[in-house]
């Protein structure tokens, strides 16, 4: 697993040690296991954004913090230069990369993400988190499942859902896809 899937379980371990929060308590918040909620805090399972959304949520603590270990700084305006937002990569075909990660107080989390394709008939899991979800495809072509309803996104177009439904995102076709995300 990567090193970066590794550092997140050890501050995720580190905020319910300081909060004194039981794991079993953060297993349900996220609708998992408590066995694979351990797994995560060890290493060795990818916790998720639309998780780690809802911890930071629940216990007011930053996106930021639990995904990159650093505090937000700026409150007037924070600026990212072209690939050069704080990024994760939670598989080998799915990459974050935080627009906004220097803001202080965001009332919305923006992404760069990119989706490389998986084999034909292999999805992503699917997943729910609280809010809304704005995403536009940039490059490639993206489909997106909401519920049982699939969509089909190429350049330039756009979805906004309530992503208390369960989603997934896959790229189709032989390139990677690229898209802005907002999580509100």
């Amino acid at each position: 697993m990567e090193e970066s899937i590794k550092q997140i379980g050890q501050r995720l371990k580190g905020l319910r040690e300081v909060l004194d929060i039981p794991a079993q308590e953060v297993a349900d918040l996220c609708e998992i296991t408590l066995d694979h909620y351990e797994r995560i805090e060890s290493g060795e399972a990818d916790p998720g954004v639309y998780r780690l959304s809802r911890i930071a949520k629940r216990y007011g603590i930053s996106l930021d913090v639990l995904m990159f270990g650093e505090e937000p700084r700026m409150s007037t305006y924070f600026v990212t230069r072209k690939d050069q937002g704080l990024s994760v990569n939670r598989r080998k075909d799915y990459k974050y990369q935080s627009l906004a990660s220097g803001f202080r107080g965001r009332k919305a989390d923006p992404f760069m993400v990119t989706v490389d394709p998986l084999p034909d008939g292999t999805n992503h899991s699917k997943n729910a988190h609280e809010g809304q979800e704005f995403d536009m495809v940039i490059s490639g072509v993206l489909e997106i499942t909401i519920g049982e309803k699939v969509l089909v996104l190429n350049p330039g177009d756009s979805i906004y859902f309530d992503s208390n439904n369960l989603h997934c995102m896959r790229a189709i076709g032989d390139q990677p896809c690229q898209f802005l995300c907002v999580v509100l």
